[in-house]
């Protein structure tokens, strides 16, 4: 429907014809001149000039936030927004434009501590590409949903974040790395663990499949196994755990013979990324009060304040990793030790082949602490070994996971980490 003609009365005339002049000018306008001419333009033709406006709200929040610090971005982008809910529902780019605008004012909101506002800006974003994949706008129903999945693990609700997750299952073409190690961490912290394994096992079932067309890298296999391995231990499957973990070292005799059968491109990511959820036991639960990283997911999608906070207590860590047991550090050590490890290892996961000189001196500190106190020795073995992996060291990975899988196989089922 046109409105033009009942609102051009409260137009001022004048302002439309300056607008217009601007836009048809031979000079290149700068954003703030641009978001001037569309916002009195959208008064009188909204269909053509909202969706205009919303582009360039977005881009001139990024400008101005990067200059004036998120408190101006934050106008803009909560301006974009309202300006996207007023397009049309029959726009065929309603749905995209509204995705962009939520979006930027989300993370503005959460990077100035507004997380409750940011957390509803999520759900109206998932909401609205739920709608727009019923009406058949998106092709998939995940759209706009995957930031709230994201705020929701941060937060603690793992049920929620699980079965939003479940919804838009099937929907990807093939198994999904990223997609079914987001769904199974977020049900094993829901305390779903048989859930849990099943959807990990079709990826390690998928994963096995390309190794043997050699299209996919055989340390895929090996981190997955292990993964599964730790999975199936938290779940009392001891037997299965076992079984997982002695494919795994025969797929490291086939490296450490051979190494890979062709070469692959960074894959430091996916090693990160599960090291990571398995060092997940060693932190505090996420809570709405005290949010906490979604492991499991790319570090990238964790939210501005998470990402910083989980960062920012790097130098706390490294002071009590050097710190005896004792009042006020009752943990000892080894804890502040490996989550300082799992912290440094995603620091570097772009350096590709820069994270040895870093990374290793704190995998062989964390051992050596565990042959100290010996119960955490099969764990802190495993995980040297998933990062001599990454670094192509097959030779002593397979030497680490060996004695890891001999210490395990000869006491009394001692799982290599605590479930969650």
């Amino acid at each position: 429907m046109n409105h033009s003609g009942n609102i051009s009365q409260n137009i001022d005339q004048d302002a439309v014809l300056r607008a217009r002049t601007m836009l048809l000018g031979s000079g290149r306008l700068g954003l703030p001149q641009e978001v001037e001419a569309y916002r009195v333009l959208a008064k009188v033709s909204p269909a053509a000039y909202l969706p205009k406006l919303v582009r360039a709200l977005v881009s001139y929040g990024h400008e101005v936030g990067r200059r004036r610090g998120p408190e101006r971005e934050v106008v803009l982008h909560a301006e974009a927004a309202d300006a996207a809910r007023r397009i049309g529902a029959d726009h065929p780019r309603r749905v995209e434009l509204l995705r962009a605008a939520l979006g930027a004012y989300e993370r503005t909101l959460f990077e100035l501590g507004r997380r409750a506002e940011g957390r509803a800006v999520c759900g109206e974003m998932a909401e609205a590409g739920r709608i727009a994949f019923a009406r058949g706008q998106v092709a998939y129903p995940a759209y706009g949903g995957d930031r709230l999945v994201v705020v929701l693990a941060e937060e603690g609700r793992h049920g929620e974040a699980a079965d939003l997750l479940a919804r838009n299952a099937g929907a990807e073409p093939g198994v999904s790395f990223w997609s079914a190690v987001e769904r199974t961490a977020e049900l094993e912290a829901a305390g779903r663990r048989e859930e849990a394994v099943a959807v990990f096992t079709g990826l390690v079932d998928d994963t096995r499949r390309k190794t043997e067309s050699d299209s996919t890298a055989l340390a895929h296999l090996v981190w997955e196994l292990v993964h599964r391995s730790r999975m199936l231990d938290a779940a009392g499957r001891h037997g299965e755990a076992g079984a997982d973990r002695r494919e795994a070292l025969a797929v490291l005799d086939r490296l450490a013979e051979s190494g890979e059968p062709r070469s692959w491109s960074n894959i430091l990511s996916f090693w990160t990324t599960l090291y990571a959820l398995s060092a997940r036991t060693a932190e505090p639960p996420a809570t709405p009060e005290a949010p906490a990283p979604a492991f499991g997911t790319d570090l990238l999608r964790w939210s501005r304040d998470v990402r910083k906070a989980y960062f920012d207590t790097i130098p706390v860590l490294e002071a009590e990793a050097v710190r005896p047991a004792g009042e006020g550090h009752p943990a000892g050590p080894t804890t502040a030790h490996h989550r300082l490890t799992a912290r440094s290892a995603l620091l570097r996961e772009s350096r590709t082949h820069l994270i040895e000189e870093p990374l290793r001196p704190l995998f062989d500190e964390e051992v050596a602490l565990a042959r100290r106190s010996a119960r955490e020795l099969p764990r802190a073995l495993t995980d040297r070994a998933m990062f001599l992996i990454a670094v192509k060291r097959y030779g002593e990975a397979r030497a680490d996971f060996a004695e890891a899988v001999g210490l395990l196989d000869g006491a009394d089922r001692t799982p290599i980490v605590t479930g969650t």
